[in-house]
């Protein structure tokens, strides 16, 4: 199910770029702002905006975070400054945030639910860091995710990664984001790392919260798209299949329009 890019990588890069900075003018805003995590998709992200030559502010913002993780982000931070005289950084450790939180709300025995509501809570204690960050430097918040996440599996927070101003990569698979990435030249340590939300504190991979991987979940995409059932597969393709339909059943409520209950003009 292996599933390589066919995209144009410097048409698609110019594109983008190009896409960035008519958004950012029309808006009259000085730029980008991002969340740098040490992977892929942001490192790729904050490459194409720094492209545009407006302001670019790269944020990291640890949670107990992995150190892998911390140096991929700091490694491709200290690269693109080099790079573009535009871009510039800076360090939220939210680590105090999110305790303080954790120590604030009830208690509940039911671990797994308490475990996945808090990565949830990392995600949102980060957007709205963003988020101040955008509104004290005149900036957009910058989306991360791409189309397989953002449109496939709904693999993200609401709310949290998922609020965002505008999504540069989110038309984009996963395969399509690397060869962007050797494209831009990013750093291979990123390029070479499994992917992780890093939401949990751990060292759990994106493939072990998914139950399959970007290549088989993109090959399940195209599948349901084409309008393949379960039944025109068997083996490992039947399950990933089952796998992306579940998720994608399920992460409805991300993926669709927040539902708006209609008044009838009768009753107005």
């Amino acid at each position: 199910m292996a599933k390589k890019s066919t995209i144009q990588t410097e048409k698609v890069n110019t594109h983008i770029v190009e896409w960035l900075k008519n958004y950012a003018n029309n808006a009259k805003v000085n730029g980008f702002v991002i969340g740098i995590s040490g992977g892929v998709d942001s490192a790729v992200t904050s490459t194409l905006c720094a492209q545009t030559g407006l302001k670019v502010l790269c944020v990291e913002m640890p949670i107990h975070q992995a150190e892998s993780q911390v140096s991929r982000g700091r490694e491709h931070i200290d690269q693109l400054k080099k790079r573009f005289p535009n871009v510039s950084d800076v360090q939220t450790d939210l680590t105090g945030v999110f305790e303080s939180f954790k120590s604030a709300v009830p208690a509940t025995d039911d671990t797994a639910k308490v475990n996945l509501a808090l990565a949830n809570t990392r995600a949102r204690i980060r957007m709205t860091s963003l988020y101040y960050l955008a509104g004290i430097h005149g900036l957009l918040v910058a989306g991360t995710g791409n189309k397989v996440e953002d449109f496939g599996v709904g693999f993200y927070t609401k709310y949290g990664d998922g609020g965002v101003d505008l999504s540069p990569i989110a038309d984009l698979m996963k395969s399509d984001v690397y060869a962007l990435g050797e494209f831009l030249q990013i750093p291979q340590s990123i390029l070479t790392a499994a992917p992780t939300d890093g939401l949990f504190g751990d060292n759990r991979t994106d493939e072990d919260q998914l139950g399959a991987s970007y290549d088989e979940l993109e090959w399940a995409m195209l599948a349901a798209e084409s309008g393949k059932t379960v039944a025109d597969f068997e083996g490992r393709e039947k399950s990933v299949f089952e796998i992306y339909k579940r998720l994608n059943t399920n992460n409805k409520h991300k993926m669709d329009p927040i539902p708006v209950c209609d008044i009838p003009k009768t009753l107005k």
